[in-house]
């Protein structure tokens, strides 16, 4: 039977409809509800089940990421003579190299990483982070005035930079070449450029301006300050590789949010004598260097690493699993603890 609408008289005779909600269980929130009804025994389970499963699986994440085979080379003091050559600016144009030796006591097998990590280098100040033109990544003919790119935007000439701001200019541009001395004979390791970068960023989020070939695109424009080369000549070997599109250039535009990072950099082509990986043996880093790190008392390094199903060498997860579960497991030992005391006392929690 439904609820008729009640009325509420009024001084002139005349009846209004009341404003109160109908009398139904669901305006007047009368509706069947689920109240559970904790007890110790369910709230002692919920712990220990809780940190059982968060201790397994932080057992097996850092039992993962410890399998992870990786090696780190610091190469900041030993190209020091190019380190001091970069703090001046105007050598910009100037070439210098540096050989880096190290050995592999043992083969590293499967997929090979090469990442560049940089200390003490803060992209996650404000006014760098937004130092960018989205639309002007995405090929867009823009004003780049009216962006937060300032101070690298023009010229004192008014040639608009490409592309501007500052995570752009400060782009990381050493080149690494990874050797291989195998006896009397020096191998070069294939080393891939493209497929680095994700997806999204690649296809979505970065597009070159359209034209006939891409040097016209990129006319009336100029190189950012610090950059060796303007944005069409990025990758020579790869004439797909070049512009906003350019996989180092999209790597490097995604920021991290720590002073101390890595950033993918190549990947071994898995072909010939490295079809299985890296064989045992000694190698050498040949770098050309081009970014000073010296100004702001950072360092740089070059890392080999394997992956694994749960990603790099990070123990961070596994640990914050395995806290997890330790601080649940002790928690329902505490419960426990006061709950047998009470008992002791014959109280009792009200429901």
């Amino acid at each position: 039977m439904k609820n008729k609408v009640s009325f509420i008289p009024q001084e002139g005779g005349e009846a209004q409809p009341s404003r109160c909600p109908d009398n139904s269980a669901f305006k007047q929130q009368k509706l069947p509800a689920w109240k559970p009804q904790l007890t110790i025994a369910t709230v002692l389970s919920s712990f220990f089940l809780i940190g059982a499963f968060c201790l397994s699986v932080g057992v097996c994440l850092i039992l993962s990421a410890n399998s992870v085979r990786e090696i780190q080379i610091d190469y900041s003091d030993k190209c020091s003579d190019c380190s001091k050559l970069r703090e001046n600016s105007s050598n910009w144009n100037k070439e210098c190299h540096c050989a880096v030796n190290f050995t592999l006591e043992e083969d590293i097998s499967g997929d090979v990483f090469m990442y560049y990590g940089l200390h003490n280098f803060y992209q996650n100040h404000r006014r760098y982070v937004i130092s960018r033109s989205d639309a002007q990544l995405l090929g867009r003919n823009v004003n780049i005035q009216k962006s937060y790119c300032a101070p690298f935007t023009t010229y004192q000439n008014g040639t608009p930079m490409a592309p501007c701001g500052a995570i752009a200019n400060s782009m990381f541009n050493d080149t690494i070449d990874l050797f291989y001395n195998r006896n009397s004979s020096i191998i070069q390791v294939p080393l891939l450029k493209t497929g680095n970068s994700w997806w999204t960023d690649k296809n979505v989020k970065f597009r070159n301006p359209k034209s006939y070939n891409l040097s016209s695109a990129f006319a009336g424009t100029a190189r950012p300050p610090y950059w060796q080369k303007p944005a069409y000549l990025l990758d020579e070997d790869n004439e797909r590789n070049n512009g906003y599109v350019n996989d180092d250039f999209i790597v490097w535009m995604r920021v991290s949010a720590f002073a101390t990072f890595r950033n993918l950099y190549r990947r071994v082509r898995r072909a010939r004598q490295f079809a299985d990986g890296l064989p045992a043996g000694n190698y050498t880093f040949r770098i050309s260097y081009n970014f000073p790190v010296t100004k702001f008392k950072g360092r740089k390094q070059v890392i080999l690493s394997t992956v694994v199903w749960s990603g790099g060498r990070n123990p961070f997860l596994g640990i914050a699993y395995v806290v997890s579960g330790a601080a649940a497991i002790l928690m329902g030992f505490v419960i426990t603890a006061i709950h047998l005391k009470l008992r002791k006392k014959k109280t009792y929690f009200q429901k």
